[in-house]
């Protein structure tokens, strides 16, 4: 083989690597991108670079996976179901205390499902994982609930942080029945 020959053949092996590497990417891209959803363009956004961004979802997968959650037994499933219950009658006499106290059954129920709860940004990134869509509406919750804390909150932001939390609330009970 010429030196012309070798050159050329060097060349395609590293056009092709290169091509291959690309193709990755994209499909790296569209598994995250169709994995997070809305969470992943709000990612995006927060670190305003692509490679930073897949970089911490991929991340935040990796560290889920590793995570040891667990279906609900069926008296645990009963008592949070009869607890939002009980809570969700609350509103109408003491609203902001049904939101803290809901905010707390989410906390409860990711707890004994498994999921670490001590830092709010750690939570948010935990639960993206499995409930993508689910996440901005957590934020916008907890956000409602800090700001009731400060009188900032009207009977109607309250109402929409309690449906907020009922949505993550319903999908975590009903994930691990899927489970079953």
């Amino acid at each position: 083989m010429s030196t012309t020959e070798t050159i050329l053949l060097i060349g395609v092996i590293v056009l092709g690597a290169v091509v291959v590497m690309l193709a990755f990417d994209r499909y790296r891209s569209r598994r995250l991108r169709s994995q997070f959803g809305p969470e992943y363009e709000r990612t995006l956004r927060e670190h305003g670079d692509l490679t930073k961004a897949e970089k911490d979802l991929a991340q935040r997968r990796r560290r889920v996976a590793k995570l040891d959650i667990r279906p609900l037994s069926a008296p645990d499933h009963a008592r949070f179901v009869a607890a939002w219950r009980a809570d969700q009658a609350k509103f109408v006499d003491d609203p902001a205390g049904a939101v803290s106290k809901a905010d707390r059954l989410v906390q409860e129920l990711m707890i004994a499902r498994g999921y670490p709860v001590a830092d709010f940004d750690q939570r948010v990134q935990d639960i993206s994982v499995d409930h993508p869509f689910l996440v901005r509406n957590y934020i916008a919750a907890r956000q409602i609930a800090m700001r009731e804390r400060s009188g900032q909150a009207s009977t109607e932001d309250l109402r929409q942080a309690l449906v907020h939390y009922r949505g993550l609330f319903d999908e975590l009970l009903e994930r691990q029945e899927a489970t079953k």
